[in-house]
């Protein structure tokens, strides 16, 4: 067994192979970028080697520096995590050649399923099902926009060396598959280096299942079943679940089988998975095999009760595996959410900053978080903004979904933007209740975007009694304070409004039995808990049913984050919510001239100039942040009265770009 090894990556899978290593008794080491200096991952390993500036480019992608840290540091083994060089051939030789382990498959599996032309001939090779479609590589859009319409719309363009989502693009007609092969081929040579693509058949209504597959240096190969990752935003997984609720045995074994005999075909030695598309009449076709371990590995972890971690490290020191196809259990079910750092009602445009406050669920009764942050540290625009990994398991699957539900409400992220809402009305939703999903449903249940309108309707009396608690007992603790004015004393209301969206809400407050009773439109709601001023968690019971809501209070402001709904409410004296009334409504200043920036990042390009008259749709900007590129359209006909940013400049959220007239 080796005595250290490096971890060539970054963020929360760098700190998920330290937990593992360590419990292993093997020592770390970790490689960071300028960018990552007080990173958590850097923390937690034994050592840490710094190497470069902060784009990846300059850093994580730089083989020659990480082998260098290897020779340094004495670490005899290398773990590529995922992204970055975790499926790049030469990284893997380059280490072999140097007499350092991989801890991976053999440059020769990497190659060729890296390839995703080579990996689906190899599959029709392997007798493994696979979509129809051109795979030779595209010379230019034009050639792109023949092949397509001798194959027919719509089509998927996607980078022969891409994953997680990057160089993929559908096209249903002509201009989208112009469009979808410039912007691909763009993000594929940012994120890959290598702009080549190729284009198949688009499936309707798709699912997206996975099968995770394990194979030793002594030739046995088995499968850990299969991985549900339809619900998908941008071709990004957003939940993944283990087992998947859309499979049958007997489909589950036929594609176990066809994986096993990919791993098979290209002597696949460590753990990797292989993807597949699936129609909704369960026929199952090859889409890519990822050499590596994949994000939404916890999942099946949770139901086999194994460490994909640790049983690739004891592949690569040449153990075999330890158990056998018929060992491999199925227990239970686990769902992943995958927590980012956007702001899912501006779009999901990214946010970067600090981490004000950091505080995930406690890792008890069924519930597991990888991350790779912490509080006070920050979320860069140079990488991915995953925030953590929020993981549950139940004894079915609607306990964990339950699960789940209830983590996202305890899961507090201030300081930058986070997807926890969006999360929360996804595990609710009436499609992903019952298993109906598809890769489309994301794109089909929110046309336009997610807005605060699509969040799961909450009922109002609970947040309007748990406000009233909260204020009464400000106004107790307020009314104990020393040396007040004898005869002024700070009386403590029992009535009291409640005002939410200028709605007026009287309510009565009441001490009782160690807490609260609070009378509202002739209900009594009956209140009890343990919480105190500051805390950023309000947990307790309204009539005996468990609460969980997160708090701020700015001023006489309060916030209630609560199933994924943010409610901003005041809580005041009658006389006071009376005088309320009359206040004026300031407006906001208009901003409709001017194009500003919906997130951070660099402007690559800008399409038009001062005194062009652009018309409603026309592309205007483009904008790169997190590898990906995103257009920015005219919104209605005008002219370009002036060029506030050039192209080349950074940009924050809310920056000008242009006016128009």
């Amino acid at each position: 067994m080796f005595e250290k090894i490096l971890i060539a990556n970054r963020g929360e899978i760098a700190c998920r192979v330290i937990k593992t290593a360590r419990r292993m008794g093997i020592k770390t080491v970790a490689v960071y970028s300028e960018a990552d200096r007080d990173a958590l991952h850097v923390r937690m390993a034994d050592d840490a080697v710094l190497i470069g500036p902060p784009p990846a480019s300059e850093s994580y992608l730089q083989q020659e520096r990480i082998l260098q840290a290897c020779k340094d540091t004495g670490a005899r083994a290398v773990h590529p995590g995922y992204g970055f060089l975790s499926e790049n051939p030469g990284f893997s030789e380059l280490l072999e050649a140097s007499g350092i382990t991989f801890i991976g498959p053999g440059a020769r599996a990497i190659e060729a399923m890296g390839d995703k032309i080579t990996s689906k001939k190899l599959a029709d090779e392997a007798g493994v099902n696979t979509i129809p479609g051109f795979t030779g590589v595209l010379r230019d859009a034009d050639h792109a926009v023949e092949v397509a319409a001798g194959l027919g719309y719509p089509v998927m363009l996607k980078a022969t060396a891409g994953g997680g989502g990057k160089g993929m693009r559908i096209a249903r007609n002509e201009d989208e598959c112009r469009d979808g092969f410039k912007r691909a081929s763009n993000e594929a040579r940012s994120s890959f280096g290598d702009d080549r693509l190729f284009l198949e058949k688009f499936i309707q209504e798709p699912r997206h299942i996975e099968v995770q597959v394990l194979a030793d240096r002594h030739g046995n190969v088995i499968h850990l079943h299969e991985r549900e990752c339809s619900l998908q935003r941008r071709h990004q997984k957003v939940i993944e679940e283990a087992p998947s609720p859309f499979l049958d045995a007997r489909t589950r074994k036929k594609m176990g089988k066809q994986a096993v005999a990919l791993a098979r075909a290209v002597d696949y030695q460590s753990a990797g998975t292989v993807e597949f598309i699936v129609d909704s009449e369960r026929n199952f076709f090859f889409l890519e095999m990822n050499t590596r371990l994949q994000v939404e590995h916890p999942v099946t972890e949770l139901i086999t009760g194994l460490d994909l971690v640790e049983l690739m490290i004891r592949v690569a020191a040449g153990e075999r595996l330890p158990l056998t196809q018929d060992e491999v259990a199925l227990d239970g079910w686990a769902i992943e959410a995958r927590v980012y750092a956007e702001d899912p009602f501006r779009n999901f445009l990214p946010s970067v900053g600090r981490l004000v406050y950091f505080n995930p669920p406690p890792e008890e009764d069924g519930v597991r978080v990888d991350t790779g942050v912490y509080e006070g540290g920050k979320i860069s625009m140079f990488y991915d903004p995953m925030i953590a990994k929020l993981v549950t398991r139940g004894a079915d699957r609607e306990e964990a979904r339950k699960r789940m539900r209830s983590a996202l409400d305890r899961f507090l992220v201030r300081g930058v933007a986070s997807n926890l809402s969006f999360l929360a009305a996804l595990m609710t939703h009436p499609r992903f209740v019952s298993g109906q999903v598809s890769t489309n449903m994301i794109a089909d249940e929110y046309p336009g975007g997610f807005h605060p309108a699509d969040l799961p309707p909450q009922d109002p009396a609970v947040i309007i009694a748990v406000a009233a608690f909260m204020m009464r007992g400000y106004r107790t603790r307020a009314a104990r304070i020393a040396g007040q004015l004898r005869g002024h004393e700070l009386k403590v209301l029992d009535d009291w409004v409640v005002v939410i969206d200028n709605t007026f809400h009287p309510v009565t407050v009441t001490p009782n039995d160690g807490g609260h009773d609070v009378t509202y439109e002739g209900e009594t709601y009956e209140v009890r808990s343990d919480w105190i001023f500051g805390r950023h968690l309000f947990e307790g019971t309204i009539n005996g049913e468990e609460v969980c809501m997160q708090v701020e209070r700015v001023g006489m402001l309060f916030r209630l984050f609560h199933g994924g709904s943010q409610t901003e409410l005041v809580v005041l004296p009658p006389k006071a919510a009376e005088l309320l009334r009359l206040m004026p409504v300031k407006a906001p200043p208009d901003m409709s001239k001017f194009v500003l920036s919906p997130m951070p990042g660099l402007l690559v390009s800008l399409a038009v100039k001062e005194g062009d008259t652009v018309s409603a749709g026309q592309e205007l900007a483009v904008i790169e942040a997190m590898k990906m590129e995103n257009t920015l359209r005219a919104e209605r006909d005008g002219v370009v009265a002036r060029i506030i940013i050039q192209a080349g400049a950074s940009l924050a959220v809310d920056d000008k770009i242009m006016e128009f007239v």
